[in-house]
């Protein structure tokens, strides 16, 4: 099952109907928290899951499967093309993030821009079943893993790889007003 392009496929129905998260989860009987992590591609969903969802939104669920067009076998673009989405509620924690490499949907990375602003909230770390690529491009962000308090700060040209199913997570960096990094992760 092609993760990606199922949580795309829903998001894109979801919005089409002008219906919010928690409107879907609540004609789908499925959790808001779940409904989020699906669109967000942070969870693999049973059949039955899907089924519900399909139904919820007046569709087959062979719908949710479906691909617009096929797959091209390479793609160029550019840092500043990626497409905006909202992931992770990022927006609320002045994080924005833009998908890398869309235009091929059957890709096995999923890259992503981010770009870190000024925001008075914190969000939890984050947790997934995947390993996981980050670059600092510009600025400086701090970058907490197992716990919000094991905190190192990274600069322009610092990386990390690692096991996605630690909890982690990275915000701008007290003193900077601006930062980006591109995560790569499969």
């Amino acid at each position: 099952m092609d993760l990606v392009n199922v949580a795309q496929k829903i998001r894109q129905l979801r919005q089409q109907q002008q219906l919010t998260i928690d409107q879907l989860a609540a004609r789908s009987g499925l959790s808001k928290g779940y409904i989020s992590r699906l669109e967000n591609f942070r969870t693999g969903a049973s059949l039955r899951a899907l089924n519900l969802v399909a139904a919820a939104l007046g569709v087959d669920m062979i719908e949710l499967f479906r691909r617009e067009n096929a797959s091209p076998e390479y793609v160029f673009g550019r840092l500043e093309e990626g497409e905006r989405i909202d992931r992770n509620q990022g927006l609320e924690y002045g994080i924005h993030y833009h998908a890398l490499a869309f235009e091929k949907t059957d890709r096995t990375m999923n890259p992503f821009f981010i770009e870190y602003r000024p925001c008075d909230r914190k969000r939890e770390l984050l947790q997934h079943d995947s390993q996981e690529f980050f670059v600092v491009l510009e600025g400086e962000v701090d970058y907490a893993i197992g716990s919000p308090e094991n905190i190192r700060r990274m600069r322009k040209g610092d990386t990390i790889y690692l096991d996605a199913r630690l909890p982690h997570g990275a915000s701008l960096a007290p003193e900077c007003d601006y930062a980006a990094a591109m995560v790569i992760y499969h």
